[in-house]
């Protein structure tokens, strides 16, 4: 179904084919390739420059939450605009959106997660919680205390810091990082244990991954352990029941910081504002946010620290030192003002009861895509969610990354009125957690199309034996 447009999509497309470097961009197809343009949007729907409608199946980049066109958060933005649109957040300045938001992130943290600080997204949030871990040690006379552990398949962000501790190897090529003080573990991701050993089994193996590595840099020197409740970008990957628990005691076991980085899943994604404690039994040292703290509508992060680090580098003994971290635009007052707004209506309209209603739907309509030849593995969590398309179910090879399968199924996606987010092998999926289980049974209709729309064109390119 097409609107009418009155975009010129032709000059658009040429403009940003000419001028504009996009992230994660194909450089070897940039120039020729060009982008689809997005120029509309409305419940879980965008439209392009041609006012051709899709299912939104990322929800932006995970974080459309409450869906798009909310008059009233337009409202209060704009309202923010008209009554201050910036003040300097350094030093002792703040702003009234500021103040009111870092109490109520305090209130919807679990356990002592009660000192906020405001970035701009997510990369800038999990760079500023360690650097405060780096701040934390060094001021509390334990300046040894220096390496990171994280995973691979993890994903943390994109600046210099960030990038080092994220572990998708493709991600990784052609940059300089830091390797000398971060350590990655095996990613645990329970479709690809080894034959014949139990979940259980499997826990224990990972969680031992953690202790061996701290025993082996020594826990004297090891300062954090970060990890994502669910790994998103690196496949929707959960954990084995219990991993996030029991990494946890371990880390209390040894003196290492636990660092929650919720950006993904956080405020509402797995029906909870925050999924640590109620879905995972575990109250970190530092929670991460951003995406879903304010639906998109603004570009916002935060790190929430327990009271239990910040007492040890706060009050008189701390006089004139300084945390000289932080960003022109900490606490945006527009942005604060747009994440109170979102998470008024998420508790108001109760989404993330929605999303506990909706979200095992969701996962049962998308696990049967397993019928299908080409599909190993459907995993996921409540409104997120990935499958990953292999040769054989048997061997569980990946298909080749040359064939491109991912970005087949999305384009046959695309044509039906759905855009996915491919990533090699596998298509990830993660629409704004208002959608309703009729749009659920439309978005996984047409993958099931989509995919066997794949297979048929893999044999007849002779890439697919079935």
């Amino acid at each position: 179904m097409k609107e009418n447009s009155p975009f010129d999509t032709k000059n658009l497309w040429t403009k940003d084919k000419d001028h504009v470097l996009h992230p994660w961009a194909d450089l070897g197809t940039a120039r020729e390739k060009g982008s689809l343009i997005i120029a509309k949007s409305e419940g879980i729907y965008v439209y392009d420059s041609d006012g051709k409608k899709y299912i939104d199946g990322p929800g932006g980049m995970w974080c459309t939450q409450i869906g798009y066109g909310r008059r009233e958060m337009a409202e209060a933005i704009a309202d923010q605009v008209l009554s201050m649109p910036y003040y300097s957040p350094f030093g002792e300045l703040t702003s009234p959106p500021a103040a009111e938001l870092a109490a109520k992130l305090a209130e919807l943290a679990p356990g002592d997660l009660n000192r906020v600080f405001f970035t701009t997204g997510g990369s800038t949030a999990n760079d500023s919680a360690l650097r405060f871990v780096q701040f934390y040690f060094n001021y509390t006379g334990q300046p040894e205390k220096k390496h990171i552990i994280t995973r691979e398949e993890a994903y943390h962000g994109s600046t210099l810091l960030a990038a080092s501790i994220s572990g998708k190897m493709r991600d990784r090529k052609n940059f300089d990082l830091i390797t000398d003080t971060i350590h990655h573990l095996p990613v645990p991701l329970p479709y690809r244990r080894p034959e014949g050993m139990s979940l259980e089994a499997f826990c224990d193996e990972k969680v031992a991954d953690l202790e061996n590595k701290i025993l082996e840099i020594g826990p004297e020197k090891v300062a954090c352990f970060i990890a994502e409740p669910v790994l998103a970008s690196g496949g929707v990957i959960v954990p084995p029941p219990g991993y996030q628990k029991r990494t946890l005691e371990v880390c209390r076991k040894y003196g290492v910081i636990y660092i929650s980085d919720e950006v993904v899943t956080g405020f509402g994604r797995l029906g909870h504002f925050f999924a640590s404690e109620p879905v995972f039994d575990i109250v970190p040292d530092i929670l991460i946010c951003a995406k879903g703290l304010t639906s998109g509508y603004q570009p916002l992060g935060a790190v929430i620290i327990s009271d239990k680090l910040f007492e040890k580098v706060s009050g008189s003994a701390a006089r004139g030192v300084i945390f000289s971290n932080g960003f022109t635009y900490s606490g945006h007052p527009v942005a604060c003002a747009a994440a109170l707004k979102n998470i008024e209506i998420i508790e108001r309209e109760d989404i993330c009861g929605h999303v506990r209603e909706v979200g095992p739907y969701f996962m049962e309509r998308l696990k049967a895509l397993a019928e299908l030849p080409i599909v190993g593995d459907v995993r996921g969590s409540h409104l997120m969610g990935a499958f990953e398309c292999v040769t054989d179910k048997a061997s569980k090879e990946p298909l080749p990354a040359d064939i491109q399968v991912a970005d087949r199924i999305d384009r046959h996606c695309q044509a039906r009125g759905l855009i996915l987010r491919p990533l090699d092998h596998m298509c990830i999926l993660s629409p704004p957690l208002v959608i309703r289980e009729e749009q659920i049974d439309t978005m996984v209709g047409i993958i099931r199309d989509s995919i066997e729309a794949t297979i048929t064109e893999l044999g007849e390119e002779g890439l697919w034996k079935g």
